[in-house]
């Protein structure tokens, strides 16, 4: 989590929603990304979806399988989804996002029985390092 505690920090230094989440396998990291949805212009530029593509380069595979996510916030629907169709095998999230998560909030995607695969899901993960980047972020921006 540290690692992705720190591309949530790149996020926030950008000016962007400090979310960061990073791809391990075998115990390395092999991808990392952040949001980058102001500076790209792309609403789909989530951390976890840089990491997720950024992953796929790295081992020339849409299928993440051995894969586990480490991302600093729940997840959204789109983030829930694209997780899913990476066939990642763990997800580790720091901070509960009641208003937009999509994993124990909201739709919780990977309940639904037309899921077609879920990972296994560990919340709570340095959730008050990540949400205070995200507090200290907003009461900035306010």
């Amino acid at each position: 989590m540290p690692e992705a505690l720190a591309e949530a920090r790149a996020a926030a230094d950008a000016d962007e929603v400090p979310v960061g989440a990073v791809v391990v396998r075998d115990g390395v990291v092999i991808a990392r990304g952040h949001n980058r949805t102001v500076e790209t212009s792309d609403p789909t530029a989530h951390a976890e979806i840089e990491a997720i593509r950024a992953a796929g380069r790295v081992l020339g595979s849409d299928r993440l399988i051995d894969c586990d996510l480490w991302v600093t916030l729940e997840p959204c629907p789109m983030c829930a989804g694209a997780i899913s169709f990476a066939r990642i095998r763990r997800l580790y999230y720091g901070a509960s996002d009641p208003k937009g998560g999509a994993v124990e909030n909201g739709v919780r995607l990977y309940s639904s029985p037309t899921c077609h695969h879920v990972p296994d899901v560990y919340s709570g993960l340095s959730a008050v390092a990540a949400g205070d980047l995200l507090k200290t972020f907003f009461r900035k921006k306010r």
